[in-house]
């Protein structure tokens, strides 16, 4: 197998199993790195990198989730982190996809060989095997397929807090929560969702929000509210109007709640898939506050100018992105804290086409992992082309030289005509209609369906 067919991929959750899965489709030669014992990611709560707790389940439903080649064995319509682990190794079994993965391995780096950044030559990638042992293997490609939601976020506050603070990638249960007053700090999907959780165990239980958030019940008309209106996606603007005076008539106004009104429209940022919430506000199970100011001992001081005494504060302040095995510049990225993500072509390529791919690096409401195993898809195939075109087919490489144009060209806009919020973690958010209509578009350029 020659140095143009060696593919590395880094990860065996959803993104690099669904990696994996495309290159073998495309009959390219592929080794993972795992660092924990199996396949499955965060979905593992037993791994140690993972930042999913004992009540965690899918935010989206199955069927808008799941791999379409391999439907869920479930009729569960939101499954638990446990039942998404079954699926994942089921769908390792099903395709084998074991066999090329170095388990307890992390990459330590990954570096251009001889220091060619254009990735001509390939790349090295270093680890630390199960034993310590350290290793090089040479590849021509790498995909970075780590996930997004490892890295926690840990903002700075004012002053100190003299009880327990831990991160929401730390909580695994409500138990730490017995008989306590707990301070929440963070109002989306995982926040809502440990507020929920400490309301049974605490003694009191608060809720800190910097901004107002869209609250999408989890059924409506009692099925799974996004399994609805999964046809012909109404122009960005209809489907606002429409969603928004319906989420209304639903929830009411969750500033009754002392939830802030929110400063954007529906969908320009990512829902809260959550009104037990609201519930719980409404019953006095817990109380909504402002953005904290500074932190005084026990006491933590509101910007609104309250206070309150708590015991723990947690902070559901979300993730980061983080490839501490790479030079962010081979990304065209800052890094860490730059306040942007990887400039990536469609998510996926930098610019330089140099060799280097992301999987995963993907946010949109509603894309499901088929999404991410389209963005591996159109990895594939564009590798798969330019093997074709090394070994003289001249029809493989007009694909590949059309697919750098576009590269070079105006990037497509993947918004579907939403206008996001200009925070970070919306940064590589896009528009699951506009984005997978446009990956599949290209993969298919590449490599039409009907021929391979």
């Amino acid at each position: 197998m020659t140095l143009q067919r060696r593919v590395a991929v880094i990860g065996a959750g959803p993104s690099g199993l669904a990696t994996m899965r495309a290159l073998d489709r495309e009959g390219l030669d592929w080794t993972g790195y795992e660092a924990h014992d199996d396949v499955g990611g965060l979905w593992d709560i037993d791994n140690p990198r993972s930042t999913v707790y004992e009540s965690a389940h899918l935010i989206s439903s199955r069927t808008t989730t799941q791999f379409d080649e391999l439907p869920m064995d479930s009729d569960v319509d939101y499954p638990s982190h446990r039942e998404l682990l079954r699926y994942f190794h089921a769908y390792a079994d099903a395709f084998d996809l074991r066999r090329g993965v170095r388990f307890g391995t992390r990459v330590t780096a990954v570096e251009p060989v001889d220091g060619d950044a254009s990735g001509a030559s390939g790349w090295d990638v270093r680890s630390t095997g199960p034993d310590g042992a350290e290793d090089v293997a040479r590849y021509s490609h790498v995909v970075v397929a780590n996930g997004t939601l490892a890295e926690p976020n840990v903002p700075t506050f004012a002053g100190e807090f003299t009880g327990e603070v831990l991160h929401s990638s730390a909580y695994k249960s409500s138990d730490v929560f017995a008989g306590k007053r707990v301070l929440v700090v963070g109002g989306g999907n995982s926040g809502c969702d440990i507020a929920v959780d400490a309301v049974h165990r605490a003694a009191h239980v608060d809720l800190s929000v910097r901004r107002g958030y869209w609250f999408v019940p989890r059924y409506l008309l009692g099925r799974p509210t996004d399994t609805l209106n999964q046809g012909r996606p109404l122009p960005a603007r209809i489907k606002q109007a429409v969603d928004s005076r319906l989420l209304t008539l639903l929830n009411g106004d969750p500033q009754r709640f002392g939830f802030p009104a929110p400063d954007h429209k529906i969908y320009e940022s990512h829902p809260v898939v959550n009104s037990l919430v609201l519930q719980h506000a409404g019953q006095g199970d817990l109380r909504v506050r402002a953005d904290v100011e500074r932190f005084d001992g026990r006491t933590v001081r509101f910007a609104d100018g309250t206070a309150g005494e708590y015991d723990v504060v947690l902070l559901a302040t979300g993730y980061r992105l983080d490839y501490p095995f790479l030079d962010p510049a081979h990304l065209d990225w800052a890094g860490p804290g730059s306040g942007t993500s990887p400039r990536l072509f469609c998510n996926i390529v930098p610019a330089s086409l140099n060799g280097l791919f992301v999987v995963g690096m993907l946010e949109a409401s509603g894309i499901g992992w088929q999404g991410r195993a389209e963005q591996a898809d159109l990895v594939a195939r564009l590798l798969a082309g330019q093997a074709a075109a090394a070994d003289g087919d001249p029809a493989a490489a007009s694909r590949v030289a059309a697919f750098r144009a576009r590269v070079a060209g105006t990037w497509p806009d993947l918004t579907g005509g939403y206008r996001y919020l200009g925070l970070e973690r919306m940064s590589y958010y896009v528009n699951k209609d506009a984005y997978r209509r446009t990956v599949r578009r290209l993969a298919d350029e590449l490599a039409p369906a009907v021929t391979r």
